[in-house]
């Protein structure tokens, strides 16, 4: 995940976010199969947002 590009990282977390949604809405209707989902979903989520403020922290800290 860290060799991706700030772009494609944050177009990731946004289908994270949406599906992650879904997966919320589906547990709380009793539809979900796979209840691990969301707890995967919000793990990405966090590790791809950290990912993304280490970056920015870098790029602002090299001008």
């Amino acid at each position: 995940m860290r060799s991706l590009a700030e772009d494609e990282l944050a177009a990731r977390l946004t289908g994270w976010e949406e599906e992650y949604f879904r997966a919320r809405c589906d547990k709380s209707t009793g539809q979900l199969t796979n209840t691990n989902m969301v707890k995967v979903l919000r793990r990405d989520i966090a590790r791809s947002k950290t990912i993304l403020n280490e970056k920015q922290r870098t790029a602002v800290s090299d001008e």
